[in-house]
């Protein structure tokens, strides 16, 4: 049986589990995976993630892509799964979403990822690895997915959150990439990289837990998280997950979708 790992693993608990059977994914950018990258660790880039189309490039893509994803990548279902990338945790967290969307539980997220790991001295790659595809089928959970009617309905309710993990100037409407600007009325605002501890490369803060509960984020709400793609948010809803928040959830639309239509309300200013 493959090990069991803890979700958040330090890079010298990754190390000592090096040629272990499990899966390492790379979410690093091209050109960083092809400089170096943690021993066995299979690159998937980011777009294989995210549908691509318009207005709202980053909800899921299609079951048909996401098997083809889970078979290259072999990700049967007893398969320990160690994600990381090279930015502080949106697109790992992005791949730990869609992992829980498809249902598969046993992973991991390296905190600090590529930075952390580089920056400790571990060793590093630069052969590409392909693991042997298994042919998979997935199903999905939604569970952890939500959607515009999962939330205008309950905007007013007081056990209901919003997560938006954008930056201060789109939340309050000063920019947009979006045909509206503003946020979700009601939304707490608490970048992502507010999570992030620069000084210990880039590992989750340690106080998150109470760092979130003073913005009224607390593991007893139901919370929908996003940003404008699902990246950002990615990181976000990782971050809930690590404390086991029961009810956290990916708006995958996002406000790319959400600022697109015509039939959401917007709020703007802080």
């Amino acid at each position: 049986m493959p090990p069991t790992l803890p979700r958040l693993m330090e890079p010298e608990q990754l190390n000592a589990e090096l040629g272990e059977p499990m899966l390492i994914i790379d979410l690093c950018r091209d050109a960083n995976y092809d400089k170096g990258h943690i021993p066995g660790a299979v690159h998937v880039a980011p777009a294989e993630l995210m549908d691509g189309g318009g207005p709202a490039p980053g909800k899921l893509p299609d079951k048909k892509r996401l098997d083809a994803l889970a078979t290259r990548l072999g990700l049967t279902p007893d398969l320990p799964v160690v994600v990381y990338d090279d930015e502080g945790g949106g697109w790992a967290g992005r791949m730990i979403w869609t992992l829980d969307v498809i249902g598969h539980d046993r992973w991991s997220y390296l905190n600090g990822g590529l930075v952390a790991w580089k920056g400790e001295g571990y060793p590093l790659e630069t052969q590409p690895c392909y693991p042997e595809p298994v042919p998979q089928t997935v199903d999905i959970d939604r569970r952890y997915i939500a959607e515009v009617d999962d939330i205008v309905p309950r905007l007013e309710e007081p056990d209901f959150r919003v997560w938006d993990a954008r930056s201060r100037a789109e939340y309050e409407g000063a920019r947009s990439a979006s045909r509206r600007a503003g946020h979700i009325p009601g939304a707490v605002h608490c970048e992502w990289t507010e999570l992030m501890d620069p000084s210990r490369h880039y590992r989750i803060r340690e106080d998150a837990r109470d760092y979130l509960a003073d913005r009224g984020l607390t593991p007893d709400r139901e919370i929908v998280t996003h940003c404008q793609s699902h990246h950002r948010s990615g990181f976000t809803y990782l971050v809930a997950r690590l404390m086991d928040y029961p009810r956290i959830r990916g708006y995958h639309g996002s406000w790319s979708e959400w600022g697109n239509r015509d039939d959401t309300p917007v709020a703007t200013g802080p």
